[in-house]
C-alpha cells in the first residue's frame, strides 16, 4: 500500500505538478491520506469518498474480527478463494453482483456453505444509475487485467505496516460519507466519524452526509459528490 504513495508523487513529477489536490475512493483513501501526511509539501487538500482516514497495518484489520468469518474482506484476503468464486463466472456478470450485492447498505457476508458470489439473486435488476453500458465498459477492463491486482491491492496487503504510527493529516480535508453505504456499519466505523474522533488524525476535515448515498455514491449522484467537492475547493487558497 505505502508504495503507491511514491507512485502518487512519481505522477506528480512526471506531470510537473508541484502540489495537487487528491481525490480518493473506498480503498483509494489509504494511499491518498499518506501522501498528504507524508508530503504535505505536494498535497494542497485531500478528498475522500467512503472511507475516513485510517492507517494501513494491522489496526486497519481490528474490527474485521467482530464480524463473522464470512465477510467479504476476510475471504478475499485468502489467496486464491475469490480467484475461484469469481472463476465461476463470466466477467461481467462478476461486475453485476458485485455492483449490485455492493450497493446495498448490508454488509456483503456468505454463510458457512457459500461464497460471495452466492449471495447475488439473479433476479435483481442493476442499479437505476449503473446501465448496461457501464457494465459492459468495466467488463471489458476487467477481462483485460483480471482481478488479481485488485484483490492484492487492497485486500491482501491491508495488514502490511507502515512503518509510521504518529501519523496526522494536516492539509484540508473533506470526507464525503453515503449514509447507505454498507461501509458505515463497520463496527465502530459510525462512532468514529460521527463523535469526530477521527480528527484526532485528520484535524481539518469536513465532512458532509449523504442520506440516500450508496458506496457508489460518485456514480449514483455524479451532480450533488461534483458540487460538494466544488463548494470545498472554492473554501481553499489554492
Amino acid at each position: 500500500m505505502y508504495d503507491l504513495v511514491h507512485e502518487i508523487v512519481g505522477l506528480l513529477d512526471s506531470l510537473n505538478i508541484s502540489k495537487a489536490v487528491l481525490v480518493s475512493k473506498d480503498f483509494g483513501a489509504f494511499p491518498g491520506y499518506l501522501t498528504a501526511a507524508v508530503h504535505p509539501e505536494r498535497v494542497a487538500a485531500i478528498i475522500s469518498l467512503g472511507i475516513p482516514f485510517m492507517l494501513p497495518g494491522p489496526s486497519a484489520l481490528e474490527s474485521h474480527v467482530l464480524l463473522p468469518k464470512g465477510f467479504y474482506i476476510t475471504r478475499w484476503r485468502e489467496p486464491g478463494r475469490a480467484e475461484a468464486d469469481f472463476g465461476r463466472f463470466p466477467v461481467k456478470s462478476v461486475i453485476r453482483n458485485i455492483y449490485t450485492l455492493f450497493s446495498r447498505s448490508e454488509i456483503p457476508i456468505a454463510p458457512d456453505d457459500q461464497e460471495i458470489m452466492d449471495l447475488f439473486d439473479p433476479s435483481t435488476p442493476l442499479p437505476p444509475w449503473f446501465s448496461e453500458e457501464d457494465l459492459a465498459t468495466y467488463a471489458s477492463s476487467y477481462e483485460k487485467s483480471g482481478f488479481r491486482y485488485a484483490l492484492q491491492v487492497p485486500y491482501r496487503s491491508l495488514n502490511v505496516e507502515t512503518g509510521s504510527s504518529d501519523v496526522k493529516v494536516t492539509v484540508p480535508a473533506l470526507l464525503i460519507m453515503g449514509e447507505k453505504d454498507y461501509v458505515i456499519n463497520f463496527p465502530g466505523m459510525e462512532d468514529n466519524i460521527r463523535s469526530g474522533a477521527v480528527k484526532n488524525f485528520v484535524p481539518n476535515l469536513e465532512i458532509i452526509y449523504i442520506p440516500e448515498g450508496s458506496h457508489f455514491v460518485h456514480e449514483q449522484i455524479p451532480e450533488k459528490v461534483n458540487q460538494f467537492i466544488i463548494e470545498f475547493l472554492d473554501k481553499q487558497s489554492i
